[in-house]
């Protein structure tokens, strides 16, 4: 038998720790540059919602002669209103449901629109979820 001393190969807890510290730097680097990305991406993809129902609500107002009211709001695409003159409602304008918004909420609807008053205002409230803020998203701001 030799007196040697068999060294064993591996990683030392000092080094294990300073990868996981590293891992951890690095994600939390990714994860910051993620919620932009994705605020935008939310963003734009309101924006197509809300140009989307542009088709919907011209058609509705060719049929009926106006845009929906506001207690109707984007309902009227799917369901008749009450006081639809007979054989004008030719819906529904929207197949399925209204969609909602990317952070999970119904959008605005308002004729005659404060922003269009010739027409009507489609809006989300935005990230931040607060209607009136500068955050929100509009037909007016498809521009």
């Amino acid at each position: 038998m030799s007196s040697r001393r068999i060294r064993r190969r591996g990683f030392t807890l000092i080094e294990v720790l300073l990868v996981l510290v590293i891992l951890v730097i690095l994600a939390s680097l990714a994860v910051t540059a993620y919620g932009p990305v994705q605020r935008r991406a939310n963003v734009n993809a309101a924006r197509t919602q809300i140009g989307l129902f542009k088709t919907p609500l011209g058609l509705y107002q060719n049929d009926i002669g106006n845009y929906p009211m506001t207690e109707q709001g984007l309902m009227g695409l799917v369901q008749p209103p009450a006081d639809a003159p007979p054989g004008k409602w030719n819906g529904p304008y929207l197949e399925g449901n209204i969609p909602l918004d990317p952070w999970g909420r119904q959008y605005n609807y308002k004729y005659p629109g404060d922003r269009n008053p010739q027409s009507y205002d489609v809006w989300s409230a935005g990230p931040d979820g607060v209607d009136g803020t500068e955050d929100d998203v509009g037909n007016w701001s498809l521009e």
